[in-house]
Formats: C-alpha cells, sequence, structure tokens
C-alpha cells in the first residue's frame, strides 16, 4: 500500500485541474461576497455566489490594474478566470484574468471569445509589431470625414511635422458597413508605394459605437498591412480588437497624430543643443590643446636644448666609469680566483709528488701497478723528478 502526503494529493489535484481545458478559461457570472482589496500587494481576494453555491475567488494585481471600475460586495459581474487548487490549504479557487460588471452582455462575451481566438493565432504577438518610419513621407490617415477625430489628426500633424503629406480614406467608423469599408481603404493606402504609416480610428463611443473595429475582418486587415498601423479607437480607457492586432496603440487620435510623426520644434532643439555641445566640444579641445602646447613650451628642453645634451652626456660618463669600475673588480676577483686554483692544482701535481723522491715505474710506455705487473728481464723506465732511468729487472 503506497502512502501519500497531503502536499503530494493537492499538488496532484491541482494538476488535474489545470490539465482540463475546459476549465483553462472560463467565464463565470455571479455575486461578489467577502471582498477584500489588499492594497499593499494590490491583489483582490473575494467569493463568487449565486443561489445554491459559493467559490473562492482571486484577482492578481497585474489584472487588477487593468480594471475600469470598483469592485463591491453585492455586485454581480462576469468573470473570465481559470480554476485552480490553492495548495496551502487544499481548496479550489478562480484565478480571475478579467472581469465586467453583469449587464454588458453578449458584445462582451463575443469580444473576449475573438480576442483569444485571435491570440492563438499569433495576431498580437509583438514579435510580429514593427517599429514606425521616424520621418515618414506620407501618413495614411482613415477615419469619418465628419467626426472630430479628423479634425484634430490634422491639426496635430500640420502642427508637428509639416513636411509630411497626408493621404486621407474617409470611411464610416459605426454601423454594419463600417467593417468592409476600412478594409478596403486599408487595402487601398498599402498600394500607395510612398506611405509610411497609417492611422486607424474614431472618437470615443460606447461599446456598440466603437464595435466596427472589434470586426474580425479589421483585425486580420490591420495584421497583414505591409504599412505599420496605429490604432486609435475612442478614448484611453477604450480597448478595441484592433488596438491588439495594431502595431503601436494610440489611447486618442490626437495622440497617435503625435506618435506618427516628430515635433519639428523639438527636431530643431536637439539639432540646436548639438550644435551648441560641439561648440563647446571642439572649443574645450583648443583649450586642452594650446595648454598642453604651453606646457611644452615651457619645457627646459626646448628652452635650452643643449642642457638636455650636457645632462645626457654627464650621465653617460658615469656610467661608463661605474662600467669600468665594475669590469676592474670583476677582472681582479678571477685573477685572485684563477691564482688560488692554480695553487690547488700545482699542489695535487705528480711532479710534485716525483720531487720529494718518488719514482714512477713505466713498462712498454704503461705504468706498472705493482711488482706482479713486471717480470725478472723486463726493461723498465723509472721516471724521477728531474728525469729518467733505463732499468732492466734482476728480481
Amino acid at each position: 500500500m503506497k502512502v501519500i502526503s497531503i502536499s503530494q494529493l493537492n499538488h496532484y489535484v491541482k494538476s488535474l485541474l489545470e490539465q482540463d481545458r475546459n476549465i483553462a478559461s472560463v467565464y463565470i457570472g455571479g455575486e461578489i461576497s467577502n471582498f477584500t482589496n489588499h492594497y499593499k500587494s494590490g491583489h483582490l481576494y473575494m467569493s463568487l455566489k449565486d443561489e445554491n453555491a459559493l467559490v473562492r475567488a482571486v484577482m492578481f494585481r497585474g489584472a487588477a490594474s487593468k480594471l475600469t471600475f470598483t469592485p463591491e460586495n453585492g455586485m454581480k459581474v462576469i468573470v473570465k478566470a481559470r480554476v485552480s487548487l490553492y495548495e496551502k490549504d487544499g481548496s479550489y479557487q478562480l484565478y480571475i484574468d478579467s472581469m465586467q460588471p453583469d449587464g454588458v452582455g453578449a458584445l462582451q462575451i463575443a469580444f473576449e471569445q475573438l480576442k483569444k481566438k485571435l491570440a492563438a493565432e499569433g495576431l498580437f504577438d509583438e514579435a510580429h509589431k514593427r517599429p514606425l518610419v521616424r520621418y515618414p513621407r506620407t501618413v495614411g490617415v482613415i477615419t469619418s470625414p465628419t467626426g472630430a477625430a479628423v479634425r484634430d489628426i490634422l491639426n496635430v500633424l500640420g502642427r508637428r511635422y509639416p513636411l509630411a503629406k497626408v493621404l486621407f480614406a474617409p470611411v464610416l467608423v459605426q454601423g454594419d458597413g463600417a467593417p468592409p469599408q476600412i478594409v478596403d481603404a486599408i487595402n487601398r493606402v498599402n498600394a500607395i508605394a510612398d506611405v509610411d504609416v497609417i492611422i486607424v480610428g474614431r472618437g470615443g463611443g460606447s461599446l456598440e459605437e466603437l464595435w466596427a473595429f472589434n470586426d474580425e475582418r479589421v483585425a486580420r486587415a490591420v495584421y497583414a498591412s505591409r504599412v505599420p498601423v496605429i490604432s486609435a479607437v475612442g478614448h484611453e480607457t477604450d480597448f478595441t480588437i484592433c488596438d491588439f492586432a495594431a502595431d503601436l496603440r494610440a489611447p486618442t487620435p490626437s495622440a497617435a497624430a503625435e506618435l506618427a510623426v516628430p515635433d519639428t520644434q523639438a527636431l530643431l532643439q536637439t539639432l540646436r543643443a548639438g550644435a551648441d555641445h560641439c561648440e563647446q566640444l571642439i572649443r574645450r579641445a583648443i583649450e586642452r590643446e594650446h595648454h598642453r602646447l604651453k606646457v611644452l613650451s615651457e619645457k627646459r628642453c626646448l628652452r635650452s636644448p643643449l642642457f638636455y645634451v650636457e645632462e645626457r652626456q654627464m650621465r653617460l660618463d658615469m656610467l661608463t666609469q661605474a662600467l669600468t669600475n665594475a669590469a676592474g673588480k670583476a677582472v681582479h676577483r678571477e685573477s685572485q680566483r684563477l691564482a688560488a686554483d692554480a695553487a690547488k692544482l700545482d699542489a695535487l701535481s705528480p711532479l710534485k709528488v716525483l720531487g720529494r723522491g718518488y719514482a714512477i715505474p713505466y713498462k712498454d710506455g704503461e705504468v706498472l701497478a705493482g711488482v706482479h705487473d713486471a717480470q725478472a728481464g723486463d726493461r723498465l723506465t723509472i721516471r724521477l723528478c728531474d728525469g729518467e732511468l733505463a732499468c732492466t729487472v734482476e728480481g
């Protein structure tokens, strides 16, 4: 029988829950109770209940920071969440990714479903988003010809960067006919070679009024555009599918125009500042080299060149004398060592031994080591200190 720990059990149950695709991302409606706003961490803790049941839930700071309203006890909401287990106390709970007050209805559900679908296909991937051209030649503007958005965009473009041309494509921005017109305008503007950026958008409105920019056809046209697209739909708190598919989202149409082009006044200021900085750097370099030249010109070797030569000559004489002295000492030292070695060799010389009365016998040019090396009648040569004797061995 295998015995497992409580931790192992909870971990296993949690893995089962997280592997179930049916509850990996679900929309759940319920009433908030036991609500706690953990201000230090930014996390929201609560329970969701209906007439017959209750489940614990948490909304972490990253998701909670995107809320446009403040949750309260008793509020009915629709949440998008995943189901998992909190291993520490063994209770399962909801991990909420987004929340809307109940009553938003089918449009919000459709929005979330389309968003999830297109995200899974990679339409919102950051790797696909392209940087904007820094100095665009032509800016394409796709919006309504009668709204305030087009006036705001044109005013900002003309004020900030009058060097850029504006290609305006008027479209409907609301109603059933809007999505096809927006898609067609995106395709037509893409066909013009010198367009470097496209602004697509409209002013603010309700979810229903902004719905044309939540259309799947518009999102796919924005994604497929060869020209970078800035989405400027509604106000800062409004988000549409077009925003996610675009290369850049602007909180307002005016902000989109500011993002699309640089500010000529700021460019001029930057150029002036750069010119001033270069002038300062050149001036400092000249001053630095002038100071260096002055220091060099005051050096003694330049003011009195012979002093430099004489100083080096004196040092050469000192080094020559030191070398001569060192060489003399080395010769004397080696002479003494040679004399000592010669005396030692002389003391060990065989001639010195012979001078004390010893003799060396030779037989046929070889030194006799003992009497057994000679026979009676052999002729020997005896070496003395002052000469040699020819002898015959008698016995």
